[in-house]
């Protein structure tokens, strides 16, 4: 079951931002009354799925999942049609309209792709608000397990304040990816404030240990469920450690390290059951451990415990417009970022490059509206970036030779264009086959 919601999702955002896109181009083709010959969701190499042709255009579902077009009448693209090319331009084709009209054709579908991001962000925005937890609340600090964290020199009860200068103002999912962008950290240790530099070849280092977040808030020890082996029978889920051999755990990562000083002890433990303190005796086996898995608690209840002080904000819909704006922009010059990091050779952020299965495992096992909609939205944003690559064969290689076009006042001949769109449908194909080997590759070794 849980494989399905994983694909459902999966195929809802790539139809609902293919489909989008192709509209992009779609819609101003109409309006400067140029032929469009095909709008298809998914590629139909050979057969098609479903089919029909309404006026001028066949619609229609392909059978090959990746990706979707639009066939534009007198334009050269994938599909290589040299006999229309060869023959005299006709006044509904693409080749005949003024290269401004061009321009915007070609430009529409990363436009609705920026656009869908942004309006995403702000629906996000309007009907789930914003929770987080201050980092000026966060006054023991974050609980760093991350072997690659490690090495670069961070610890356990680190505070982080600012990432390149940018002063970290609330705890959420964008300080990790800030961390793993930021070339210099500055955090507080013991009262002391200290630069921590990343290391150039961070993003490599990180592929090579467990999959996690970095930076985490640090959580109680909480009893999820007792093995059936465990000797603590005592213990029952819910159980919330507090105090270990007479030390005071707050956080797993102290009571972990109280644990392993206790290795084949019987020590008290001091838990939190129903509102009530109460001492337990416990048996700690050879390899520090009591036989228990962790669980965990909602933000909510940690609030209500004294842990965390959660703060959320929620927008009128006027309001949502300019903090959905922001967080648009903030998620488009972060994933800019990471496109120069992946260009530049000594971060080797090119090996974690990924294919088709890469953005399905994005997605959860569990459904969830807020984090389909946050998923789609990135992905939206990583569609409009890519397509705009100045590579023949994307829309930005159209709109390079366009802009040529438009400044020189000459026109790139049939035969340069049809040229170009085979050395980049070359380069796609081996970007593709690159980001999906990586998949394979990693799959195979388990990272």
């Amino acid at each position: 079951m849980e494989i399905v919601i994983k694909l459902s999702q999966f195929l809802l955002s790539l139809s609902l931002l293919i489909i989008l896109h192709e509209l992009g181009h779609f819609i101003p083709a109409k309006l400067f009354k140029t032929r469009v010959e095909k709008f298809y969701l998914f590629f139909d190499v050979k057969y098609s799925l479903i089919k029909k042709k309404i006026g001028e255009t066949e619609y229609g579902i392909g059978w090959l999942p990746l990706g979707g077009y639009v066939k534009i009448s007198g334009m050269i693209d994938e599909s290589m049609d040299k006999e229309q090319m060869a023959l005299p331009p006709q006044p509904w084709e693409f080749r005949s309209k003024p290269a401004w009209q061009r321009l915007i054709i070609m430009l529409g579908g990363v436009t609705v792709n920026f656009i869908l991001a942004f309006i995403i962000y702000i629906g996000m925005a309007f009907v789930y608000g914003d929770t987080y937890v201050a980092n000026a609340d966060l006054t023991d600090g974050l609980l760093i397990e991350s072997k690659a964290m490690t090495n670069a020199g961070f610890k356990t009860g680190d505070k982080i304040i600012a990432v390149d200068g940018e002063k970290v103002v609330k705890f959420d999912n964008d300080v990790n990816m800030k961390i793993i962008m930021g070339k210099q950290v500055l955090i507080d240790r013991n009262g002391a404030e200290q630069t921590i530099k990343m290391p150039i070849d961070f993003v490599d280092q990180l592929s090579k240990q467990e999959k996690g977040p970095l930076v985490t808030i640090r959580m109680p020890f909480v009893i999820g469920a007792v093995a059936a082996e465990s000797p603590n029978k005592t213990l029952v889920p819910k159980d919330i450690i507090l105090s270990l051999n007479g030390q005071k755990t707050k956080y797993f990562d102290e009571a972990k390290t109280v644990l392993l000083n206790n290795k084949n002890k019987t020590i008290i433990a001091v838990v939190l059951r129903n509102h009530k303190e109460m001492p337990i005796p416990v048996q700690v086996n050879a390899a520090g451990k009591l036989g228990v898995q962790m669980g965990g608690l909602e933000i909510e209840s940690l609030e209500k415990l004294g842990y965390y002080k959660v703060s959320k904000q929620e927008f009128g819909f006027l309001e949502s417009i300019p903090f959905g704006i922001e967080k648009g922009k903030n998620q488009l010059l972060g994933y800019g970022k990471q496109l120069k990091m992946i260009f530049n050779p000594e971060t080797k952020a090119y090996k974690q490059v990924g294919g088709f299965a890469a953005i399905f495992n994005i997605f959860p096992n569990t459904w969830s509206w807020e984090v389909f909609w946050n998923i789609t939205a990135l992905l939206s944003i990583m569609l409009g970036v890519m397509n705009l690559l100045p590579i023949p064969a994307l829309d930005g290689g159209h709109v390079m030779f366009l802009l040529y076009e438009i400044i020189s006042g000459k026109k790139p001949s049939d035969k340069f264009l049809e040229n170009a769109q085979m050395v980049g449908f070359v380069l796609l194909i081996t970007l593709l086959l690159f980001a999906n080997g990586n998949d394979i590759y990693k799959a195979i070794v388990g990272r």
